[in-house]
């Protein structure tokens, strides 16, 4: 028998999170089924360390629920135009529309209410991760970006 192409999801919903001053709240109305690791140049500056952990979930399943983002947009090496939503009170990095697929949003993981039951389950842009940040090799690791 094979394997399913999405993992069981990870967490029942409903799944709610927010920035570190709570002026933004959200909620996504599907479980959270992926959990990737992303070491680009442009997450480890973003948070400053090595990288992000992101939950990849259906822009219809998802909705802010208190306040509004601000948002920065840059080109990603891909070509895509990245518009990476923030509070702008505490600086927040909550999600961003997945680059080339506005039918998905990555959320940054670490904004979540509650992370029981989350695995990371790949790694993206290995090739840029510092020498320094651990990574779990027994995981799939893309040097770049999965098509």
């Amino acid at each position: 028998m094979s394997e399913p192409l999405m993992p069981e999801p990870l967490m029942p919903e409903p799944l709610t999170g927010g920035c570190l001053c709570g002026e933004i709240r959200y909620a996504v109305d599907v479980p959270v089924t992926c959990l990737a690791a992303c070491y680009c140049t442009d997450c480890q500056r973003r948070t400053s360390a090595a990288g992000s952990i992101n939950a990849v979930v259906p822009a219809s399943a998802f909705r802010i629920t208190r306040g509004e983002t601000r948002v920065f947009t840059k080109q990603a090496d891909s070509g895509n135009a990245l518009h990476r939503h923030f509070c702008s009170t505490c600086g927040s990095w909550i999600y961003n529309p997945m680059g080339g697929d506005a039918t998905q949003v990555v959320l940054k993981a670490g904004t979540f209410d509650s992370h029981a039951g989350m695995k990371i389950t790949l790694n993206l842009w290995t090739d840029s991760r510092p020498a320094w940040a651990p990574l779990d090799t027994t995981l799939p690791c893309h040097e770049k970006n999965i098509a």
